[in-house]
């Protein structure tokens, strides 16, 4: 769930549900209570809504039967309700509902049923007290006390046979009175906080299992990566703004991890290089120097030796000016930046030019070469002359590089394939193994990995070949047979006149 919903609907919930709840709670509270009220104060279900919106009624309601009692009594046996016993009996039923029983004649307190402040005198009560004649036994009606005792007074008068002026004062105090009420007031409030307590818990428990778990997961990503760890996951897919969060870090982490393998992998490719280079520059070098010094110390001591000993020291320096050339090519192959200069160039003749200068130092190191022309004369491509004899070159001189037969063959093919020409440059050397031959085209793989090799090379300069041949459009492959030889094949699209309409 998006967070704003998530938030719009915690909203809500925080609104409505308490109110629900509450409601119900209280309705819940209402009907035990109600219940309770008429038991207790003797209600019909009818009268009881009336009767809980007027505090005085209830309180008048409570003590209705002792008061109808007294009436009848008065009227039928008034003599009774001179006796001590009976009074404390009917004292002790009103005490249960917090009211107590007084009974004066002729405005003199006879008997007294507060147990309370026993400090009040009974001409303290006296004097509190309504005369005879004052209440109204023919309705029953109550009268509300306000003094410190905060009471509600009924009065019952009769007269004694003796003539006697008689009355029966029912009190009840509003301190102690309607439990039951009290107790629904309290009830409701519980509820109320409970209710609250209880909404308020289950939102924050919601928001915070959809915003804390993935934050706390975020804090655990982030200390892996200022640690230098990216081998890891942020296992978190919902679909809200913090999925959304989640997921764009894990993707974030996937490049950073494979940015940081490119460039721990791209540091060990220049380590490779370097290391290769210096082991390869340092063989030519070394027969620079011997040579030199056997022409200085008069070793060469013949035109021959000398001229040999030049060319030596000259096909040296070709050597390690393809070395230095290779490097070069590299850190532009690396950037992207290799420098071409296409142009329309004819086959026939660019591939005849080809053979005859490599022929020339094929011939010194006494390798064969033929070449047959398969494709049309006039067939034109467009390519970078330079660049497609450097491609030429690598290949021959990889071949020449592993031949190991005592008498080298080095034979090239062109022919037309379609919409391409196809090259093969076919050797017979010690070949390549089928395990190696997946990965001849890439940079610094060589098949005899030993520092001691008599081969040498920087490993780069087939991966070079592939990439030159890639960036013509074209594509390259080789297939071998180990102690037989390989050929190397590679296609360059033909160039081909858009006719004008």
């Amino acid at each position: 769930m998006k967070l704003k919903t998530r938030l719009m609907v915690a909203f809500c919930i925080i609104i409505i549900l308490p109110i629900a709840l509450a409601g119900a709670a209280i309705l819940g509270l209402y009907r035990i209570q109600t219940k309770a009220i008429q038991k207790n104060y003797g209600l019909e279900a009818s009268d009881t809504q009336g009767v809980l919106s007027n505090s005085l009624q209830l309180m008048s309601r409570y003590t209705k039967t002792e008061y109808d009692e007294i009436c009848k009594q008065a009227k039928a046996d008034p003599e009774k309700l001179e006796s001590v016993s009976y009074l404390s009996e009917v004292n002790t039923k009103l005490q249960e509902k917090s009211s107590y029983l007084i009974f004066c004649k002729n405005g003199i307190l006879v008997y007294n049923g507060y147990h309370g402040d026993s400090s009040i005198s009974d001409e303290q009560w006296e004097e509190q007290l309504p005369s005879y004649g004052e209440g109204d036994s023919s309705t029953g009606a109550a009268y509300y006390v306000d003094n410190d005792a905060q009471s509600l007074l009924k009065q019952v008068d009769f007269e004694s046979s003796r003539g006697d002026q008689c009355s029966v004062y029912i009190i009840t105090s509003s301190e102690s009175i309607q439990p039951e009420i009290k107790k629904l007031m309290i009830d409701i409030g519980l509820s109320v906080l409970l209710i609250l307590a209880l909404t308020a818990g289950v939102m924050t428990i919601w928001i915070y299992r959809g915003t804390m778990v993935p934050i706390k997961k975020l804090q655990v990503a982030t200390k892996n990566i200022k640690e230098g760890n990216l081998d890891f996951t942020i296992d978190y897919d919902e679909p809200d703004e913090m999925g959304d969060l989640c997921r764009n870090f894990e993707d974030m982490r996937k490049r950073l991890k494979e940015s940081t393998e490119e460039k721990m992998a791209a540091e060990k490719e220049n380590r490779a290089l370097i290391s290769n280079i210096a082991h390869d520059l340092k063989t030519p070098i070394t027969a620079v120097k011997g040579y030199s010094e056997g022409i200085l110390d008069g070793v060469a001591d013949t035109p021959e030796k000398q001229e040999r000993y030049i060319r030596t020291i000259y096909n040296k320096a070709n050597e390690m000016d393809r070395l230095l050339n290779e490097l070069t090519l590299y850190s532009k192959i690396d950037t992207n930046r290799i420098p071409y200069n296409f142009k329309k160039i004819n086959v026939s003749d660019y591939f005849n030019d080809c053979i005859e200068e490599i022929g020339l130092d094929l011939e010194t190191r006494g390798i064969g070469l033929t070449y047959f022309n398969y494709a049309d004369e006039n067939i034109v491509i467009i390519a970078d002359p330079e660049q497609l004899m450097r491609v030429v070159n690598n290949i021959v001189t990889n071949a020449i590089k592993y031949m190991d037969k005592q008498k080298g063959q080095i034979n090239v093919r062109i022919k037309d394939v379609g919409d391409f020409i196809q090259v093969e440059i076919e050797d017979n050397g010690k070949g390549i193994s089928a395990r190696d031959l997946p990965y001849i085209f890439d940079r610094f793989y060589r098949t005899d990995s030993s520092r001691n090799s008599s081969t040498g090379g920087s490993g780069i300069g087939l991966s070079i070949v592939k990439k030159i041949i890639e960036d013509h459009g074209g594509k390259i492959w080789a297939t071998s047979k180990e102690k037989t030889g390989t050929t190397m094949y590679f296609v360059i699209r033909k160039y081909q006149e858009v006719p004008n309409e």
